[in-house]
Formats: structure tokens, sequence, C-alpha cells
């Protein structure tokens, strides 16, 4: 996979894919929008990949927001001409929320506005002591951006979503873990390899693939249900159509043979017809 702004490497499964702007502290412009909109809707289709690393060149992870062209460098979303309604497919977060795979992100360095809540919708987070976390926008004049206003308070409560918004000060990696942005905290040399081998375990093949598939997007789907009814409806549905399927015949079959499993089932072909990744 060839991109400008992006280097991507596939190993036991799992893909890690970096952004490559290490000049600019990896900011974020259009190419780099694109391109990751353009991974993110790819890889459900590459059933090679069982699970993605996502981390930065150099020393930052991003450090938001390419203004070196003024706040039209903002303006990769929307023009401010007239009111929007967004295309889901031109949507960075969205195209992450919607993958059919596990996300870590190894936040190397700085990781500030759009840098940050990118990494929301992914599944782990994890810090170098190096990193440097900003909810910045009130500094900048900017709304919240990338749906981050729906995921923060529901990731880390509101009462911290709103201090660190409304402070837009920097902060490092022992209060992002405090805070519970992050599940750990490593040396910087240690960062991407620990990233590598949680997504590793991910991409075991011991796992069905299409019930890894379906139970992320469960539970991030059912994280704005009004209802427990909503995921019981969902979930009973889920159960039924794969109890009838290939993979649950093969993981019955192999823990009373006790081997490991063989799953047959892909998620790029196989998944149920209904549900939020039928969209």
């Amino acid at each position: 996979m060839a991109y400008e702004t992006l280097l991507t490497q596939l190993e036991d499964g799992a893909m890690t894919v970096t952004l490559n702007r290490p000049d600019k502290l990896n900011a974020f412009n259009t190419a780099m929008s694109r391109e990751l909109i353009d991974f993110f809707h790819g890889v459900n289709a590459m059933d090679e990949v069982r699970a993605i690393i996502v981390t930065g060149a150099g020393r930052a992870f991003c450090a938001g927001a390419d203004i070196s062209g003024g706040s039209g460098a903002f303006q990769v979303w929307n023009d401010g001409s007239k009111p929007v309604k967004r295309d889901p497919r031109e949507s960075i977060t969205l195209a992450i929320f919607n993958c059919l795979k596990p996300i870590v992100a190894a936040i190397n360095g700085a990781a500030v506005g759009v840098g940050i809540t990118m990494c929301l919708p992914m599944d782990i987070r994890m810090i170098s002591t190096a990193g440097k976390i900003g909810f910045v926008f009130n500094k900048r004049g900017m709304a919240m951006e990338a749906g981050s206003s729906w995921f923060l308070p529901r990731l880390v409560g509101m009462q911290q979503a709103q201090e660190w918004v409304m402070t837009a000060e920097l902060f490092g990696a022992e209060e992002a873990l405090r805070g519970g942005l992050v599940r750990s905290v490593h040396a910087p040399e240690e960062l991407l390899p620990a990233a590598q081998a949680l997504a590793r375990k991910f991409a075991a093949s011991g796992s069905s693939s299409v019930a890894a598939a379906v139970n992320r997007r469960l539970m991030w789907s059912m994280m704005g249900a009004q209802d427990p009814l909503d995921a019981v409806t969902l979930d009973v549905a889920c159960v039924g159509y794969l109890a009838a399927g290939a993979d649950a015949q093969e993981g019955i079959k192999s823990f009373f043979e006790k081997r490991p499993p063989a799953f047959p089932l892909k998620p790029s072909k196989d998944m149920p017809p209904f549900g939020p990744w039928a969209d």
C-alpha cells in the first residue's frame, strides 16, 4: 500500500500504520486525511490483516492540524460557507469507528487536537513517557472536531473531559493514565514493541476474525444505546446467525478435539447481513 503520508507494514497479521511527516511532527493535512480514510475503508477487505497499530514517525505522534498555512487548515472538514451534513465516507473518525479490526494507538510523542481525537475511536491507547496530549481547541478558537464531543466523555467521563477541554493545556502520560484515556505507559523504546505484541495477540489464529469484528462493533455501537434492550435485541440476532455458521461449529469441534481451531469465515464476505456493519 503506497501512500505519501503513511507507512504500512504487515507482520503476523498485525498491520503497523505510521504517520509519516516527521519533519512536520506528523501534522495532519488534506493528504493524510484522505490516505487514512482510504486505508481504514480498504482494510476491511484485507483478511490477512487481523489487527492494526497506529503510531508516528520521529518524535511526535501527530501535532494536530498543519496550520502553517493559517486557519484555512481547519477547513479540511468544512469551509464554513453553509451548514453541512457530513458525508460519513469522508470522516476519519467514522472510518476508524466502522473498522472491522481491533486498533491499537501507540502514542509515541505529542498528540494534539486531531492527533488525539483520531485515537478516541481506536480500541486501545498506549503512550510513551515522552507523550504529550492536548485538547487545545479553546486556545485555537476552534470547536472540538472528529466527533470527539461524543467519544471523549464516554471514555473518561464528563468531568474529566470538561477539565481537559476547558483548560486546553498539554498533559503528560501519567495524567492520561490516571484519567483513563490510555491503557498503559511505556519507555519510548518499549512502546511500539509492546503495542505490536498486544496487536499480535488480537491477531492470533485461535480466535475467529468474524466474531472479533462483530464484537468490536457491538461494543462501540451500543455505547450510544438508550436501553439494554437494544443490545439484547441485536446480540440475540448475532448469536443465532453465528451459531449456525462454520466458525461456531469449528470452535466447538476444536474444543472437544483438544486442538487449535481453524476458523474458515472471513470478515470481508461472511459478516451477518444485518447490524451496524451492514451499512
